[in-house]
């Protein structure tokens, strides 16, 4: 497909810019008449069996970036989130029993996210856990195992954590 122009309303109000530094010019690809993209875009969500249930999830990660967007991903999709930036942090908050379900990133400073989830179960925490890991090796992957904890790969591609959380949540009941 040849080059549209680029939608007028884009354009309104734009003065032309003189400078004496780099020229940058900008091509659009759609034609005018193109529909926004998000017109098209199909939500990644299916909100019927957590939304508005009242679930807690609690997200430990020491990653800022990681830790905001899966809280504000899991909100969208319903959920009541807290966040924690590790597991000490975690351990000393108050209340812990209300949580239905953990996720943990494996990069957690200060204690490993398997050795967070085995303390969590020896204050008899029994909510089901998570692992969100990059990579993991054979060896965690046996450790998980052996715990019943499942992994979710990073990165987190289309609804796998979210389908997980259902299926840990789901299985409990």
């Amino acid at each position: 497909m040849a080059p549209g122009p680029c939608p007028t309303h884009a354009l309104r109000g734009l003065e032309p810019y003189q400078s004496n530094g780099p020229h940058f010019s900008v091509f659009c690809s759609t034609p005018a008449t193109a529909p926004e993209p998000w017109a098209k875009a199909k939500p990644m969500k299916n909100q019927d069996a957590l939304s508005n249930s009242g679930l807690a999830v609690i997200v430990i990660s020491d990653d800022l970036a990681v830790r905001n967007s899966l809280k504000f991903w899991l909100e969208i999709e319903g959920l009541a989130v807290r966040s924690y930036v590790s597991g000490a942090d975690l351990l000393s908050a108050g209340d812990l029993a209300r949580c239905d379900c953990y996720v943990v990133d494996q990069k957690t400073s200060a204690t490993s996210a398997l050795n967070l989830i085995a303390q969590l179960r020896d204050r008899r925490l029994t909510a089901p856990a998570i692992l969100i890991a990059s990579h993991p090796s054979l060896t965690l992957r046996q450790q998980a195992e052996k715990a019943e904890v499942p992994i979710v790969e990073k990165p987190l591609v289309g609804n796998a954590l979210l389908d997980k959380i259902r299926d840990v949540i789901g299985a409990r009941g």
